[in-house]
């Protein structure tokens, strides 16, 4: 039996409950699922600014509360909050294990970052969608596997830090070194890559992301518990939370989450298996317990995904409020004020009116009259002046425009955008840097 927790399934998820998994979890294995595609690109632009940077900025949190609490409980850490710098990130790992006492050891695996190899291959490399070629490229990042990963788990390191490796094999590689699988038995990679796809997103297969008053009720979700796997060597694994925690982990919370980013059931393609999750089967044993088994596999792609980030211009925003009689007809005069002021500047400008139309682009389905509206207009540029521009327009609304606007606010945000490439497989090689503390 090995038992794995998901501690985190984004980068700005919340802290406690990773602690809380790895005081009372009985866990072997702690994984921090931390990165994006546009997170990837925005850890590139950091280490651009400080060479020393460029991991998680919420690493050095996590590891203070996190590193007493693994060297007591004995438990291992899997995280790809190295991002663009995890050899970066191993060291500042190390620095605050001294600081703290702590002896330990960090894996860093590196290999993923191909920019050199996207750059210099611009005119042959297929980008989906295509990227214009005055467009600056400023990241370029492959999906690893857990093959990647398993000579870091093979050094006994206390944590494993990466940078962008696919999020199941982030739990994939623990199954495969604990239990001796073969890198090339499919079947068994699949279904430990359901087990994966099932934990990757943490609070949300617990009920987080899926709550629906009224509807789908979830109780205590201002503590809700991150799910718990334990495997076994057959692949097939129970699925749970600590008892003391709020959510819900039931039958529709695991299949929203085996649904969730799956756009071929019947193909879903890992650096490390091409997974059939038609044959998957889920069963409720008892409160909270989820079995999971089944899944086929067949053999691992020749190419890779890479995730490319570019610059993709400046964003400028404003935002002003409405409220009373009235108030949409003057928000709307608002907003081709500014459009007939300042739409010609832009090669795309968007006029919204949150809580009327900002979602599904139509009036109220009722055909209620709002009582209050809030115009935001949003426009891209290729320069910060230029857009810089909208939110100005929107603050001279409150004595240039209709009777009563409040709240202004203006924005302007450098924009990464992303596109997706192809990579061969051989052109990567990933490595193991190892990093200890030595002032203990």
């Amino acid at each position: 039996m090995l038992r794995i927790g998901s501690g985190a399934g984004f980068s700005g998820d919340r802290l406690e409950p990773a602690v809380l998994l790895a005081e009372k979890g009985n866990l072997d294995y702690l994984v921090l699922e931390c990165l994006a595609e546009r997170t990837i690109a925005l850890a590139q632009k950091r280490k651009k600014l400080d060479p020393l940077k460029g991991y998680d900025p919420l690493l050095e949190k996590r590891m203070r509360l996190l590193l007493p609490v693994i060297k007591e409980q004995g438990v291992k850490v899997i995280s790809n909050m190295g991002a663009a710098n995890p050899i970066g990130g191993a060291e500042k790992i190390i620095e605050i294990a001294e600081e703290l006492g702590i002896s330990i050891k960090v894996a860093a695996v590196t290999g993923d970052d191909v920019f050199s190899y996207i750059n210099n291959t611009r005119g042959t490399a297929k980008m989906n969608p295509p990227l214009s070629v005055d467009r600056e490229i400023v990241s370029a990042n492959a999906y690893l596997g857990a093959d990647a990963i398993v000579p870091a788990l093979q050094t006994e390191a206390d944590i494993i830090i990466t940078g962008r490796v696919a999020d199941p094999s982030l739990f994939l590689a623990p199954m495969i070194h604990h239990f001796g699988w073969s890198l090339e038995d499919y079947h068994l990679l699949a279904k430990g890559t359901v087990v994966g796809h099932l934990l990757e997103c943490g609070g949300q297969l617990t009920g987080g992301y899926f709550a629906d008053p009224g509807k789908k009720d979830v109780s205590g979700l201002a503590e809700i518990g991150f799910p718990i796997a334990e495997v076994k060597s057959d692949g097939s694994a129970l699925l749970t939370k600590l008892p003391s925690t709020g959510g819900v982990l039931n039958m529709m919370t695991a299949k929203e989450q085996l649904l969730y980013e799956v756009t071929d059931p019947n193909g879903y393609i890992t650096p490390d298996v091409i997974a059939d999750f038609t044959k998957v089967e889920l069963k409720e044993k008892e409160l909270d317990q989820i079995l999971v088994k089944g899944a086929l596999g067949n053999e691992k792609p020749d190419l890779l995904k890479v995730s490319v980030g570019y610059q993709a211009g400046f964003l400028g925003e404003g935002e002003i409020s409405y409220a009373g009689e009235n108030a949409e007809l003057r928000a709307r005069l608002a907003g081709e004020i500014v459009e007939e002021r300042i739409g010609d500047l832009f090669s795309e400008i968007k006029i919204d009116y949150i809580g009327l139309t900002s979602a599904h682009a139509g009036n109220l389905s009722d055909g209620s009259t709002p009582y209050e509206v809030r115009l935001r207009v949003a426009g891209m540029a290729d320069n910060l002046e230029t857009a810089s521009i909208v939110g100005e327009e929107i603050e001279s609304l409150y004595t240039n425009g209709p009777a009563g606007g409040g709240g202004a606010r203006k924005y302007t945000n450098e924009v990464l955008g992303i596109v997706s490439a192809m990579v061969p497989r051989d052109i990567i090689t990933a490595e193991v840097v190892l990093r200890e503390t030595v002032k203990i």
